[in-house]
């Protein structure tokens, strides 16, 4: 059986929620992280809810962001892309 990485966040209420974090991955030329996991929560069609974030590391630990530029997401979809030809 397959070991799954979970993952506590802290929601802005002060509320905690345990996710299962499904792939991390860094940008070398710049640096980014970024963390996608899931709540396995299921849409309408059957389908599991992923969600993506920037990982922001401070001194005094690490904090999730949106993302909400248009060439970051390129990016990221296409790492997507290129794990579903894999997967």
């Amino acid at each position: 059986m397959e070991e799954k990485y979970k993952m506590t966040t802290i929601l802005p209420d002060g509320e905690t929620e345990v996710v299962e974090v499904l792939l991390s991955f860094k940008f070398n030329d710049n640096s980014n992280e970024y963390v996608i996991y899931t709540k396995n929560e299921i849409d309408e069609v059957g389908n599991v809810t992923i969600y993506i974030s920037k990982i922001d590391r401070k001194d005094n630990g690490i904090s999730l962001s949106t993302v909400s530029d248009n060439d970051e997401w390129t990016r990221i979809k296409s790492v997507l892309r290129e794990l579903s030809k894999n997967g």
